[in-house]
Order: C-alpha cells, then sequence, then structure tokens
C-alpha cells in the first residue's frame, strides 16, 4: 500500500444566490458585473440551474470533478462572511458576497472530499460564539478576506478572538497580497505585516497567494511576507492562484524562496483553475512545447493544476504538505448540528505541534 500523503487542497471557493434557501447572496453590484457569469461557468453551472436545483447544486459538482481527479483526495471549500457594521451585525448593503457557515458545513458534510473552510469576521458581536460552533461543527480552518471584508488583522482588539482560535487550533487562512476580483477593496488591510497579532497570539497562519503581488508603503507584499517566516514557526503560506495570467512569473519568485518551502501548501483557487485565466499556454516561456501540449489535454481542472505547477517547480513535498497537516478534531464543544465528519473530516495543524 502507498503510503505517500494524499494532496489536500486548501483554497477551494463555491457560490450561491439564495436558491434552495441557502441562506447565500450575491449583490447586484456583482451580479451585474461580467465576473459573476464567469464564476459560474468556471463552477460549471448556470444561473437557471441554481434557481431549479439550489446553491447546492455547486457542492455536488465540484464533489463529482473533485472525485474524478487522480491527484487530489479533498478539498477545503470556503464560506464567506460579510462586511459588519457598528453594531456588530451584518451589513447586507456593504457585501458583495455571502456564504454562510451554516450551509456550507451541511452541504461539505454530504460530501466526504470536500472539508468545511468556515468564515468569521471577528468584528461580529457575537464573534466568540460563532468561533465555537464553526469548529463544533467540523471547520477545519478559518478563512478571511480583510481587503472585502473590512477586517484589520493588526485590531488590538481581535486578541480575544485569536487566542480562542489558537486554544481550538484551528488555521487562519487569511488573503495576502492585492484583491482584484471584487467591486470594492481596500487592500491595505491584505498587508502581510498586519497578521502578525495573530502570529504573536500562536495562532497557525496561512498567507493565501503567498502576498504574491501588491504593494504595501512602497514595498512588495512579497518582501514584506518573507521575513516573518524565520520569526513565526506558525506562518505558512499557500501557492493558490499564483499560475493566473495575471500572476506570470509570481510562482517561480516564491519557490526560488527556498528556506519557506516547508512553509507552502498546495490551494487551487477553484473555479479559476477551470478557466482560461489559469491556461498552462500562458507559461510556454517556461515549459517545453511538448509538456505544455500534454498539460493542456488534462480534462480534471485539479490534475491539470498539479501537473502544471509541477511543471514550474512546485515539489512533491509542498504539494503533499495540506495531507501532512491533517489530524482528528478536537473533542466537539458541543451537539453536532451536521452529521459526524468522515475519515477525511478532519482539522489541519501545525505540523511543528507534538
Amino acid at each position: 500500500m502507498s503510503t505517500t500523503p494524499a494532496i489536500i487542497d486548501i483554497h477551494c471557493h463555491t457560490a450561491g444566490i439564495g436558491a434552495g434557501a441557502s441562506g447565500c447572496f450575491v449583490s447586484s453590484a456583482m451580479r451585474r458585473n461580467i465576473r459573476f457569469s464567469f464564476f459560474l461557468k468556471s463552477f460549471g453551472v448556470s444561473e437557471r440551474e441554481l434557481l431549479l436545483h439550489g446553491d447546492s447544486l455547486v457542492l455536488e459538482r465540484l464533489s463529482q470533478r473533485l472525485g474524478e481527479a487522480r491527484h487530489v483526495a479533498a478539498a477545503v471549500v470556503l464560506a464567506m462572511d460579510g462586511v459588519v457594521d457598528a453594531q456588530g451585525d451584518l451589513d447586507e448593503a456593504a457585501t458583495e458576497i455571502y456564504i454562510p457557515n451554516e450551509f456550507l458545513g451541511s452541504e461539505c458534510h454530504k460530501h466526504p472530499n470536500l472539508l468545511f473552510g468556515a468564515s468569521i469576521n471577528p468584528r461580529r458581536r457575537d464573534a466568540l460564539e460563532r468561533l465555537d460552533r464553526v469548529a463544533a461543527d467540523g471547520a477545519v480552518l478559518l478563512k478571511w478576506l480583510p481587503s472585502v471584508q473590512g477586517i484589520d488583522p493588526a485590531d488590538a482588539k481581535l486578541k480575544p478572538f485569536y487566542r480562542r482560535l489558537q486554544e481550538l487550533k484551528l488555521p487562519l487562512l487569511s488573503h495576502t497580497g492585492s484583491e482584484e476580483s471584487f467591486t470594492r477593496v481596500d487592500n491595505s488591510l491584505s498587508d502581510p505585516l498586519r497578521l502578525r497579532s495573530a502570529l504573536d497570539e500562536g495562532v497557525t497562519v496561512i498567507a493565501a497567494h503567498c502576498a504574491s503581488n501588491g504593494r504595501n508603503e512602497e514595498q512588495a507584499a512579497l518582501q514584506r511576507l518573507l521575513p516573518l517566516f524565520s520569526k513565526y514557526p506558525s506562518l505558512y503560506a499557500d501557492i493558490s492562484s499564483l499560475t493566473q495570467a495575471n500572476r506570470l512569473g509570481h510562482l517561480s519568485r516564491v519557490l526560488r524562496h527556498t528556506e519557506i518551502h516547508d512553509r507552502l501548501l498546495y490551494g487551487s483557487d477553484m473555479p479559476i483553475i477551470n478557466s482560461f485565466i489559469t491556461s498552462p499556454w500562458w507559461h510556454a516561456y517556461r515549459i517545453p512545447p511538448v509538456t505544455v501540449r500534454r498539460i493542456a489535454a488534462i480534462k480534471n481542472p485539479w490534475d491539470r493544476d498539479v501537473e502544471l505547477k509541477r511543471a514550474l517547480g512546485v515539489t512533491e513535498d509542498i504539494l503533499s504538505k495540506g495531507g501532512n497537516m491533517i489530524t482528528s478534531p478536537p473533542i466537539p464543544l458541543g451537539t453536532r448540528c451536521f452529521a459526524p465528519p468522515t475519515d477525511l473530516h478532519m482539522k489541519i495543524r501545525n505540523p511543528n505541534e507534538v
């Protein structure tokens, strides 16, 4: 029997319009944006199908396509909390995309290869209670998109939230670098240096996209992230989105820093890997044409993504590290709302912990 660790995709998105009483919503501005139809098409669904079958169809399609992959065994699907107002309540008018934990957690437990990635804006009045709830419901990590959700990771008021995250051993996957998929952003909030507050509290932090683009205070985001690895052993980064046409060269730039290879994790940024934006042909200047042609012919998006990243220099250790970081979940804090987790519904941990 092979002992090669399974490849776990720690960065996979979903979508929803509120169909089937999911609780999801997309703002009218985002629905008018060309990105909306692009994302639905990349997921392999149409708005009409969602209206007929409900938002759960996206998760069904994700699970089915992932089940056909040769290289990737499971994916962490990410919820998306919204902007919060001064009273600590969801501000729907300021929120562009909302995917609630309750819906996503329930749907992920229906599919053994989909893992629940929760999202909680720490400015919610009941943020700590929500954190306990998602941990009890099998979340394997917490996802933030600070520049869109209006979260300042450096806010001193978040210390109790960070301490609870650390106690629950829930990693924080937080976007770093510029965000270009939404209509309203504050990219200063995705400055990697703002994550020091969480790291100081012992939280395992995963810098999404490895700060591969953008600048803060006239310095490239990646250059602001790199020194943090030597100071904080609980800091990791994922390599999701680094093969996109608008990020050419970023993956190679990251991989040149061999000193952080043991901190890099595989992420796909699905559904982007199922679009022309990540076509292997964008990398023909780095990969032999015969290799590009072979990879481009692969139909499964996860298999194509893994093969492309391998061809660009991603090591087997990087690809499998997410699998190495899987451990049993802690004792539930309360009665689970959803079905018991399968063998794959485990919690991602810091591999340096004993």
